[in-house]
């Protein structure tokens, strides 16, 4: 993981509003980094990112923006993930809303542990991330070695 990282932003619909009162507070931070989000995410990170960094005279930060997460950004971000291509996730999902992508989230939370990519799911892990000394450092996680899973024999009797 290389000090400029590639960071996943995701909120729910009924998130959304934490999602950006979050990134307007954290954009000095984020502004250092690459962002990659889903859907309508994405647009109002734009947003956000754009609305204070003009008020500071800042450039803000290249915000990618992918489908929507129920027409496949979730699957695209884990697509991204296993290729390396993202380096930590902030996603802000909704605990008591059943999504009809449920699957497609449980996939990608899935992902993120696989291969090891910190993930913050509410406001306060998002906020020790972002403080963390490792934020603006270079990090090598550590990845479990699954060759010997890949190899087993499964008998298909």
């Amino acid at each position: 993981m290389k000090r400029k990282k590639n960071i996943a932003i995701v909120a729910h619909d009924n998130r959304k509003k934490d999602i950006m009162e979050w990134v307007s507070f954290n954009w000095k931070e984020l502004a250092q980094h690459d962002l990659i989000c889903t859907g309508t995410t994405g647009k109002m990170v734009e947003e956000a990112l754009a609305e204070s960094c003009h008020k500071h005279g800042t450039v803000p930060p290249t915000v990618t923006r992918l489908k929507s997460g129920p027409l496949g950004g979730d699957q695209q971000l884990g697509a991204m993930i296993c290729e390396g291509n993202i380096d930590m996730l902030i996603f802000f999902w909704d605990p008591m809303q059943p999504q009809p992508h449920d699957v497609d989230v449980k996939a990608l939370l899935r992902i993120t542990v696989l291969y090891n990519i910190p993930t913050a799911s509410n406001r306060s892990t998002a906020d020790f991330m972002v403080t963390s000394e490792l934020f603006h450092e270079q990090y090598d996680p550590i990845i479990k070695d699954y060759r010997e899973y890949i190899a087993r024999d499964v008998n298909m009797a």
